[in-house]
């Protein structure tokens, strides 16, 4: 009983000395308990600066350009098609492109849906939305962990980035809001493991942060898949279109 309470004494006056809580400090890594953990996702977490969530002053869907712009330097820009388009092409199959489009505007296709496991018919029209491009990390947790200290150019890059956008089931990206891993996790349990490494390879390629609570919640959901590779810019480039003759 000594022995623990010696313990906790001297931790508490640790924390008290380094000027940190029991989440920890500012730039702390992931718990010593996924100290076994290999993969590259959960070691690219423990490199994630961990901090509260920044205020929203100043956030709004403009502060990220333009929506689907193609004037953006990642994957897919100038290549003359909109973002949306770029995405539906890569994530839907059996896709049918508008003749007039240069290979550019999705006119129908199916999605196996990451999010839920559903399969979605897509027709562009009245029920367009039936299919959304989710940004993967949400555009306002984004801002309150470090994309609102980003340039102008580097927000529109980072908000039509192929590897932060996913086309999901249009009610459920929705119900998602902008949350982070703490408050919303897809409903297929299958894939949450590649939903949180996708995350941090977004955080981790942008300089954002993780709150405690989000670090703590991915470390959780990578703990049933430590060895979890960590997705990059080839896993999910854009096709270049292909018009139709």
């Amino acid at each position: 009983m000594r022995a623990r309470l010696f313990t906790t004494v001297i931790g508490s006056a640790l924390l008290f000395l380094c000027g940190c809580d029991a989440a920890g400090p500012i730039g702390a890594t992931i718990p010593s308990a996924d100290a076994g953990m290999s993969g590259a996702a959960i070691a690219a977490l423990r490199n994630l600066r961990v901090a509260g969530p920044a205020p929203t002053a100043g956030y709004s869907r403009d502060q990220f350009g333009q929506a689907w712009t193609d004037d953006v330097t990642v994957d897919g820009g100038h290549n003359g098609c909109g973002t949306r388009d770029d995405v539906l092409r890569r994530d839907l199959k059996s896709v049918t492109v508008k003749p007039t489009s240069q290979g550019c505007v999705v006119v129908n296709g199916q999605l196996d849906d990451p999010y839920t496991g559903q399969l979605i018919g897509f027709v562009r029209g009245p029920n367009s939305d039936d299919i959304q491009i989710d940004h993967v990390v949400a555009l306002g947790d984004s801002w309150q962990t470090g994309s609102a200290q980003l340039t102008s150019q580097e927000r529109t890059d980072f908000a039509n980035d192929p590897l932060e956008l996913l086309a999901v089931d249009g009610p459920t990206n929705e119900a998602k809001g902008d949350g982070d891993a703490a408050s919303w996790l897809p409903p297929r349990e299958s894939y949450r493991c590649r939903y949180v490494a996708r995350q941090i390879a977004v955080k981790a390629k942008y300089r954002l942060w993780v709150t405690p609570a989000e670090r703590d919640a991915m470390s959780a959901v990578l703990g049933s898949c430590p060895g979890q590779p960590l997705p990059g810019d080839t896993d999910v480039d854009v096709a270049t279109p292909r018009p139709v003759r």
